[in-house]
């Protein structure tokens, strides 16, 4: 079946049917799996098919999508085979049946020996003197915890490093935030941590949260109710697809007006609004445009300056009298002192960010004038890496708060100042024993730390300054692999006092990869466990708008590949034996409470025993009372699961919150939202330093096509024919000033790395700027970005100016590869 471009097989009635959240991006769009035995296949007639539909006639438009992408062959692991097919579920409120590339192609995904998966890890694997061999989970585990015991023993926690996800989906999840958090945290104790896509153990928003407000406040409904939409740098269609395409674009067509009306009797409706800030004309505003061009303005501001754009609107809004005075009186701290830090006139903002004065006004006028019949309008602002990743993290985010504080922007429906996100959440662990300000890239670069395990983590392709990152580890840790090719006919313990002397009296640094596949850190690596992801394992994870769903197990993961969680008991289970073995039963004791057999029962010690999601300082969940949720209650609940905070179970239902800060009591000792002084600081010195060097800002981001690394899309032909290198868009005069042709191989270089993109001639990007495909297995972009980070170690993963030269042609990228704008037009 897996080979079948042609049909597709309808399943019988009777196959096995089970819900699936999309695990890659934050929107987690509901899905049905339906297996069933190889041999069989349902009849077009509804009552000889399990999807219940009349295959006989043409069906209604959007009755159902599918396609040959969603369908699959596998074999579980007692031999017997199945087919498989994940289709969208039309019931789900997320994307009411829609289905993304990303999303559309999970049966494709799924592990098959000769499928995309064929490349994936399905036994540990340790290196032995020049080749990777698999070998026993006994086997490797004792390697893996005898050097940390013996580093633990001798030189402390603070010796054992760790780059672990912190989100849902994929193959986080509660289950395995909490089974990693528990062994790094209140096991080991080790503070030298850092998360997948930072350098530190922090969190993306500290403004926002020190402010009172957690950055998934409101539902993915509040686009369709919303007045205005404010996105700020967020490229929305190719990001969050279905999110934008079932839930903004209805609004921006007008089809949600008299659900508006209904939902604010009384006030003036008119058609939706939304403003874009963002220096790029991106796929999300060309679709904009198309569908209501009157309704769209762009702010396309100069890379950097979002801070002087929101202190420049909120002067402005407070100059004409449009802020709210009562709810800033009775609900906040800290306006006036705020509003003498911030104040920037339209003039000055409009020369930092070269936005109009025109332009500006327009957009204060659409989203915080008050309307004729009185009623404030409805502003949601909907942020992402833009600004996350932008010019000091900390004074951006505490800009864009103030701006919405003072407008009244926040608990009321139609609002809310959100985070778009990236991956799914699913955050619960035990206290960081750490302090959020260990720059632990800088600590390993400076021979700190003396073995590293990345956890669902690839920072070879994603981190910053990646270039002397990659190039310090790779040192450091063929120091150990040539210690351990010395060692022959000699047991574990021979090995582990190898690897030790390599990295306590060498400089060396013992690796750990913990993933789905290999990736590219398996270049230094010396041990691997392989991980299990969603449909494998049983997973729970919540979306952008804090919806918590069960995605069940229907499949068994390759080989013996694990779940994170189980990966972590195994781990602390044989360092436990280990220090009981030595009678050092007060360490043995630190490595108790890993007895978990499943995920479910991880869930339960974590998640539910915790009494909240969301303990602890990285991803805020809302909180919520976990004994109210559990695997059979999250089953019954569907696709469409419970908004969290969880605040009762009721007649057979779980009742959640569809939107936070209603009661106006926010994150703070007192309950009041704070406002935080944000002034203008221009840009970082050594990124200042790089754009008076380099002509051209290297922008960055996702694209549709692909996922983050391409840990699944690279063993994808379809995609990998489609994206074969990261590409570089540029404006078509900047490339003719270069001889340079779409197509071409050009190298981007600065004064901290130099990488290689496909150049893909792009008319709407501006002179002297360009946009780069992030992650890219062939193409790094953070080989280009400055180590500087902001007071939180926040990165400025966007703060990158460089040159570029042509290279020359691969000619077959010519024979795949379409370089026709990537902009959406009629």
């Amino acid at each position: 079946m897996a080979t079948n471009k042609d049909r597709v097989a309808l399943p019988p009635m009777g196959a096995q049917k089970t819900n699936l959240t999309c695990h890659f991006c934050i929107v987690g769009c509901g899905y049905h799996v339906y297996k069933w035995p190889e041999n069989q296949e349902g009849g077009r007639a509804p009552t000889d098919n399990a999807l219940g539909l009349d295959f006989r006639k043409q069906l209604p438009p959007m009755s159902i999508i599918m396609t040959t992408a969603m369908q699959n062959t596998i074999t579980d692991q007692d031999g017997t085979r199945h087919n498989i097919m994940i289709v969208p579920d039309k019931q789900c409120s997320v994307n009411q049946g829609l289905s993304s590339t990303r999303g559309g192609q999970l049966a494709t995904v799924m592990y098959t020996p000769d499928g995309v998966g064929k490349e994936r890890l399905r036994s540990p694997r340790v290196y032995v003197a020049d080749q990777w061999v698999d070998t026993s989970w006994d086997d490797a585990l004792a390697l893996y915890a005898g050097v940390t015991k013996k580093i633990l023993d001798n030189d402390g926690p603070s010796a054992i490093a760790f780059d672990c996800f912190d989100h849902g989906g994929a193959g986080g999840g509660f289950e395995n935030t909490w089974g990693t958090g528990k062994l790094m945290f209140t096991a080991l104790k080790t503070p030298l941590v850092r998360i997948h896509n930072r350098p530190a153990y922090n969190s993306e928003c500290h403004a926002t949260r020190e402010m009172g407000i957690g950055e998934l406040n409101n539902s993915y409904e509040d686009a369709e109710l919303a007045d205005v939409i404010v996105a700020v740098g967020c490229n929305s269609y190719e990001t969050q697809t279905n999110y934008f395409l079932a839930h903004w674009l209805p609004n921006l067509q007008g089809q949600t007006v008299e659900k508006r009306k209904q939902r604010f009797p009384g006030e003036e409706i008119t058609s939706a609004k939304v403003i874009f800030v963002d220096p790029r004309r991106t796929p999300t505003i060309a679709v904009a445009e198309q569908v209501a061009k009157d309704s769209v303005l762009h702010l396309d501001i100069e890379p950097g300056t979002d801070i002087a754009l929101f202190n420049a609107l909120l002067t402005y809004v407070v100059d004409q009298g449009w802020h709210d005075k009562e709810f800033i009186e009775a609900h906040t701290k800290g306006f006036d002192q705020v509003l003498k830090a911030n104040r920037t006139s339209l003039e000055d903002a409009s020369h930092i960010t070269g936005v109009s004065v025109e332009k500006l006004k327009q957009a204060a006028e659409w989203a915080y004038k008050p309307k004729a019949s009185g009623h404030r309008p409805h502003t949601m602002h909907a942020y992402e890496k833009g600004i996350i990743w932008g010019n000091d993290n900390y004074l951006i985010q505490s800009s864009l708060v103030d701006l919405v504080l003072a407008t009244h922007n926040v608990g009321r429906r139609g609002t809310g100042v959100v985070r778009m996100g990236g991956h799914q959440e699913g955050y619960t662990r035990p206290p960081y024993p750490g302090s959020s300000k260990i720059y632990v890239d800088q600590e390993i670069i400076n021979g700190k730390g003396m073995m590293y395990t990345a956890w669902g983590a690839n920072p070879f392709q994603t981190t910053l300054n990646a270039e002397q990152h990659r190039a310090v580890i790779l040192k450091r840790a063929g120091i150990v692999r040539e210690a351990m090719a010395n060692v022959r006919g000699g047991g574990t313990e021979q090995m582990i006092e190898a690897i030790y002397d390599a990295v306590k009296n060498k400089g060396g640094l013992f690796v750990a990869n913990i993933n789905l596949y290999p990736t590219k850190l398996a270049e230094a690596a010396h041990v691997m466990f392989p991980a299990a992801h969603p449909g494998e394992i049983n997973l729970t994870s919540m979306n952008g708008e804090r919806r918590m769903r069960l995605s069940q197990r229907f499949t068994d993961p390759p080989g013996s590949a694990k779940a994170d969680c189980l990966i972590a008991a195994a781990i602390a289970n044989t360092l436990k034996q280990l220090y009981s073995t030595e009678g050092k039963q007060d360490m043995a004791a630190r490595f108790e409470g890993f007895a978990w057999q499943t995920e479910e029962e991880a869930f339960n010690d974590g998640f539910r025993m915790a009494g909240q999601a969301g303990a602890g300082p990285i991803d805020s969940q809302g909180g919520t009372t976990g004994n109210l949720v559990t695997y059979e209650r999250l089953i019954a609940m569907g696709n469409n699961g419970v908004q969290l905070p969880a605040k009762e179970f009721r007649d057979g239902k779980l009742i959640g919150t569809e939107m936070l800060y209603t009661d106006y009591k926010f994150d703070t000792p007192d309950g009041k939202a704070e406002f935080k002084p944000a002034p203008w600081p221009g840009l970082p010195k050594p990124v200042a330093e790089q754009k008076a060097k380099y002509k051209f800002w290297v922008n960055n981001g996702r694209i549709n096509e692909v996922w983050q690394t391409l840990y699944h899309d690279q063993y994808n032909e379809f995609v990998r024919q489609r994206v074969p290198m990261a590409f570089l868009e540029l404006n078509p005069e900047d490339a003719q000033s270069l001889n340079i042709a779409s197509g071409d191989v050009v190298e981007v270089f600065n004064d901290y790395g130099s990488t290689y993109a496909l150049a893909y001639l792009e008319p709407d990007i501006k002179r002297n700027q360009t946009f780069m495909q992030f992650g890219h297995f062939n193409g790094v972009m953070g080989d280009l970005t400055t180590p500087w980070t902001d007071r939180n170690v926040v990165p400025y993963y966007k703060g990158t100016w460089a040159n570029i030269r042509r290279i020359g042609s691969v000619e077959v990228f010519k024979q795949t590869i379409s370089f026709k704008t990537r902009r959406f037009s009629a």
